[in-house]
């Protein structure tokens, strides 16, 4: 069944709800509006406001009453419109729902889901237009995931509302039109492990999100060039499934990350860190980097392509570790 990555995100939304009464999806223009995004379009005419609210725009208080109602038992998932408004309510998501198992000494689960959307490429400017999802892989007591397929779209949401601690999920917007056949059957997919996206011999790209994309787009032109690259989509940011990537760069002895967060402090910085502490000695060349470039993100559509990772960025920094 040809499916888009916004409608697989809805049927796990729906699906959610049907599931399970205590499930309800709050955020801003979720309900009459259909979600920012039209991701969650027919779901108040379907359940009715009790299941799906409209907020208040105020993201500190609606993540807030998401964290209240998880520790009361419920099972909400929270949208936020997109991750630079996630900032608004950093407090709630890192000093509470982060933090609440621990300083009760396991006695209070935060079971909350929030869903919101990152990344750039949709001239969207500078506030708009971020990716902050090394930010959040950085704090202890967060699950951080990021659908990169429409299978993932469609089964991520159910694995993590079976966790008894709080997940963040992050869509790229611009993944939402995208399309995949996905089995009639598709379900809940392991959130625990990174995924091969292609096989290869002669170095390692590593994505996740979006770039998983760009990468894909960039082992196709380096196949033209008769260099195999093995494609690896980290699925999960926090915990990082190091294993995955650190098998594969054992395979092909080279690496190349992408990352849409800038270059400092970036995820591509842990990822490398790990790589050079545990498998220097498999390295037959220097980590690669991709990121976007440290600057507030363009709205002039040709300084934002010039940004963002791109393909030939990719190809370019593939072929510094092969020659």
């Amino acid at each position: 069944m040809r499916t888009s990555y916004r409608e697989a995100l809805r049927a796990a939304i729906r699906e959610a709800l049907l599931a399970d009464d205590r499930t309800f999806l709050m955020g801003e223009d979720v309900g009459r509006y259909g979600g920012c995004f039209a991701v969650s379009l027919g779901l108040l005419e379907e359940f009715g406001e009790q299941r799906v609210r409209d907020t208040p725009l105020s993201e500190s208080a609606f993540v807030g009453a998401g964290i209240g109602a998880a520790m009361a038992g419920m099972r909400p998932i929270v949208e936020i419109m997109t991750v630079n408004f996630s900032l608004l309510a950093l407090d709630q998501i890192m000093n509470n729902a982060a933090t609440l198992r621990h300083m009760s000494g396991g006695q209070i689960g935060v079971p909350l889901v929030i869903r919101m959307t990152t990344g750039g490429g949709r001239q969207l400017a500078a506030q708009h237009s971020h990716s902050l999802e090394g930010w959040y892989a950085h704090i202890p007591g967060l699950r951080v995931v990021a659908p990169a397929t429409v299978a993932d779209a469609r089964g991520m949401l159910p694995t993590a509302l079976e966790d008894p601690d709080p997940v963040l999920l992050f869509e790229h917007g611009g993944l939402y039109g995208t399309e995949d056949d996905l089995a009639e059957d598709a379900g809940a997919v392991d959130i625990d492990r990174a995924a091969i996206r292609r096989d290869g011999s002669d170095l390692t790209l590593i994505a996740y999100g979006g770039t998983v994309r760009t990468a894909l787009q960039a082992a196709d032109v380096l196949a033209g060039q008769g260099i195999a690259a093995e494609v690896i989509d980290l699925r999960t940011l926090r915990p990082l499934d190091e294993r995955a990537f650190l098998d594969s760069v054992g395979r092909t002895h080279r690496a190349v990350i992408v990352d849409e967060g800038w270059r400092s402090g970036s995820l591509a910085a842990e990822i490398a860190a790990r790589i050079g502490e545990r498998a220097l000695y498999e390295l037959d060349a220097p980590v690669q980097r991709v990121c976007t470039a440290e600057v507030p993100l363009p709205y002039a559509k040709h300084l934002e392509d010039a940004a963002l990772p791109s393909p030939e960025r990719v190809v370019d920094a593939a072929l510094k570790t092969v020659t």
